[in-house]
């Protein structure tokens, strides 16, 4: 059994002039919003064995935020290839991942929905319409799948474990 778990950065500065896309950098709503996310991983088992991150500034201030809310943080992996990658590069990368059951990806859109969306084939019909809805800012993807190889992984092979988002945790405590 393995378990994949895709995170969308947080909330992100609109780019200004002559700005790099990958210099961009969290807003207040993104620093606040990441910790969340990383307390309800923390709070339900949720904490892989590797982080596979995107080098965007966005993401590794993403993963920082995340990471502190674990008692002891996985391994980090910096991955260049995730940068605004589509879902066979994702599916590439994830795939050459060894020795790892829990697994992180910190990414981009549209490429971490597209994979989401491709392989979760079962789970709770609700979570799956509203992540077939889109994958918002720091919204977090858990899917369980039933194989033992990251090499083998074939489309609509998983099951959705949790779809969340800081305003769906912050409802769901009200």
């Amino acid at each position: 059994m393995r378990r994949l778990m895709l995170l969308r950065h947080a909330k992100t500065e609109r780019p200004e002039g002559g700005q790099r896309d990958r210099d961009r950098t969290l807003t207040k709503r993104g620093r606040a919003d990441a910790p969340v996310i990383g307390v309800y991983m923390a709070r339900h088992g949720l904490v892989p064995e590797l982080a596979l991150v995107s080098p965007a500034k966005r993401a590794q201030e993403t993963w920082e935020l995340v990471a502190e809310s674990f008692a002891k943080p996985p391994r980090l992996v910096t991955e260049d290839r995730i940068y605004n990658a589509g879902t066979d590069t994702l599916i590439e990368v994830i795939g050459e991942t060894r020795g790892a059951h829990g697994l992180l990806v910190i990414g981009h859109n549209p490429g971490l929905h597209d994979v989401a969306v491709r392989l979760c084939v079962t789970g709770d019909v609700e979570a799956r319409e509203r992540l077939a809805e889109g994958l918002p800012t720091a919204g977090l993807v858990v899917i369980d799948l039933a194989f033992d190889d990251w090499s083998r992984l074939p489309r609509h092979a998983g099951r959705l474990a949790h779809f969340v988002t800081p305003k769906s945790i912050a409802a769901a405590t009200d």
